[in-house]
């Protein structure tokens, strides 16, 4: 798949975001061959200088990506920005409720001169009594009955990725796929939305329906109880461990033959998967104690061999030496903005058999200002005349 076959090529996409959520989406269209154009201030997108656990953010969610330096805050910056925007398909969007509206960046002043703009805004809230709080992927994970699912009782615990802000991301996208389907029957653009905590809540929406079902409250992950009798984190041989599983009467076959357990395969009272979920505070201590009889690399590889359920408990570093990413092109060569070489994880999906790479690396603060305003018909003098106000800038 070339760069003129993909399914977005020709889209013109301009991005208001920072952080993950918004940048996420414009990633996704980036990906599937969108022309995104990141508005960014003259210092940059305050993203690209987080530490900790923010380090990674903009690396990982800004590749295929243009970078336009500008100044909203002046007459000229604005007015260059909404000339692009009057040609555009798409504005993304994540700021604070009113921030785009002060500008005259909102949907409806936008709209006017480009009915058939799509404009995603992505919130902590769809509009309702919560949308002027400020929300944060742990505010509603908290909030929305994901980080008690998580920890143990009286003990939450946020996931351990930024699961609303990523999903919220890619919501939004889908909600842009369908207005730009629905502007082909229409002709028109619209509005899109998408937020962290209805995103949360759609993920927890297994566990609200198992309430109503059951009539009784699901209780969080650690100490719920498991639908298998073997679905375990096993500790083994020299201090480490692996997942196993067991899910179905057949595998408990297969496991029994496989590790010689005859007296365990023979026994009445584990015959059926749900007889083994109620003998699990016998049975799982006594496989404990079988399993630590072999290292992690034997059980990987007997499990394997059967066709089990299995997985070795992996560090987020040791993905980027992972045989079967490195095998399957799921990891791309990138280089970071400060010049360093890397790979990253590309989008789960194949089409045509491929995955969707990297096209242009997260660009530096401004790589893009000039190539953007000539091609948007600026001539030499005018981009000179906004360096020198200090309006853009380059890299």
């Amino acid at each position: 798949m070339t760069e003129k076959t993909l399914p977005y090529a020709g889209l013109k996409v301009i991005e208001f975001t920072h952080m993950v959520m918004g940048p996420t989406c414009g990633l996704i269209l980036a990906d599937l061959g969108a022309d995104v154009i990141k508005i960014e201030p003259l210092k940059g997108d305050n993203t690209r200088h987080l530490l900790g656990s923010g380090a990674g953010f903009f690396s990982a969610f800004n590749r295929n990506k243009k970078s336009l330096a500008v100044d909203l805050k002046s007459e000229q910056g604005l007015a260059l920005v909404k000339d692009l925007i009057g040609s555009a398909d798409v504005v993304s969007e994540n700021f604070k409720p009113g921030t785009m509206k002060k500008l005259g960046l909102d949907y409806e002043s936008l709209s006017e001169r480009n009915p058939g703009l799509v404009y995603v805004s992505h919130k902590g809230f769809l509009p309702g009594p919560y949308e002027h709080r400020t929300a944060l992927d742990e505010v509603v994970q908290m909030m929305g009955g994901l980080a008690y699912m998580t920890g143990r009782k009286g003990d939450p615990i946020r996931a351990g990725t930024s699961v609303n802000d990523i999903m919220g991301g890619m919501f939004g996208a889908i909600g842009v796929m369908a207005a730009l389907k629905a502007r082909e029957l229409t002709g028109k653009g619209q509005q899109v939305q998408s937020a962290l905590f209805e995103n949360n809540i759609f993920l927890v929406a297994q566990h609200m329906m198992q309430y109503v079902v059951t009539g009784k409250a699901a209780d969080p992950m650690p100490s719920r109880i498991s639908a298998w009798a073997i679905y375990d984190v096993f500790n083994v041989k020299d201090g480490e461990q692996i997942f196993l599983a067991v899910v179905s009467d057949t595998q408990w076959r297969i496991f029994c033959d496989a590790f010689g357990l005859p007296e365990l395969l023979g026994n009445p009272d584990l015959k059926t998967n749900n007889q083994r979920v109620q003998a699990r505070p016998w049975l799982l201590p006594l496989l404990q104690e079988r399993m630590a009889a072999y290292s992690k690399t034997e059980l990987a590889a007997l499990f394997e061999a059967n066709a089990l359920p299995f997985a070795p408990i992996a560090r987020p570093e040791e993905l980027l030496h992972d045989a079967h990413l490195l095998e399957t092109g799921g990891l791309a060569p990138m280089q970071m903005p400060d010049g360093r070489q890397t790979t990253v994880p590309l989008l789960p999906i194949c089409m045509d058999g491929q995955r969707l790479g990297v096209r242009l690396n997260p660009p530096r603060l401004g790589e893009h200002t000039l190539s953007i305003l000539q091609n948007a018909g600026l001539s030499e003098m005018q981009i000179n005349t906004l360096l020198e106000n200090n309006v853009i800038a380059t890299q």
